[in-house]
């Protein structure tokens, strides 16, 4: 009989310690070098690819860390790899019993529109797969054929095809004929000829 008093009472004391645990800090699954693929009728539309990938729940929603980088391979109607995305980190969230699933990639993102030739570079950048935009309100910069653009805030639709930057600044165009760049921001009409 004491020694079965002695086993419940020393194990009552370590109860404590694992109700002190808060769940939602540890991931509940963790997977090395992800790969996923998305396709729609057999047509390859989407790849993600990351280093590490911890998954988190909440009692509201849940999430997915990729803290070794990120990578996203968006490929066009005809198969072909349109759209690249590179980052150092990202999460990847998700309302519970909801739509909403929204990602953000953070540090050194890299997007590039291959059949535009255009190249961004920012600090953070959104991606809204549900509505299939991708936005930021950070500082951009912005390379195409054109010239450059650089500012604060961008929005697109989630192939990069149609980038907006809402305030411009000190961004430079090149006009067929012309030799210097024109300022794009303070541009009036065409340059005078001498």
């Amino acid at each position: 009989m004491m020694a079965g008093l002695f086993v419940l009472f020393s194990c009552k004391g370590k109860l404590g310690e694992a109700d002190r645990i808060d769940l939602s800090s540890v991931p509940l699954q963790t997977v090395r070098n992800m790969f996923v693929v998305d396709t729609e009728n057999g047509r390859l539309k989407l790849r993600m690819e990351g280093g590490l990938m911890e998954r988190y729940e909440t009692d509201t929603s849940s999430y997915e860390l990729f803290p070794n980088g990120f990578q996203v391979y968006v490929y066009d109607e005809q198969g072909d790899l349109e759209t690249t995305i590179f980052s150092d980190k990202a999460r990847h969230s998700k309302a519970k019993g909801g739509k909403d699933e929204v990602w953000m990639v953070s540090g050194n993102v890299i997007t590039k529109n291959i059949k535009n030739r255009e190249v961004m570079e920012s600090d953070t950048l959104y991606w809204d797969r549900t509505k299939e935009l991708i936005w930021t309100d950070c500082y951009v910069k912005m390379y195409s054929p054109d010239g450059f653009m650089q500012g604060y805030g961008m929005e697109s639709d989630q192939r990069a095809r149609n980038t907006v930057i809402r305030n411009p600044f000190n961004s430079y165009v090149f006009i067929e004929g012309e030799e210097e760049p024109v300022d794009s921001v303070n541009f009036i009409g065409p340059t005078l000829k001498n």
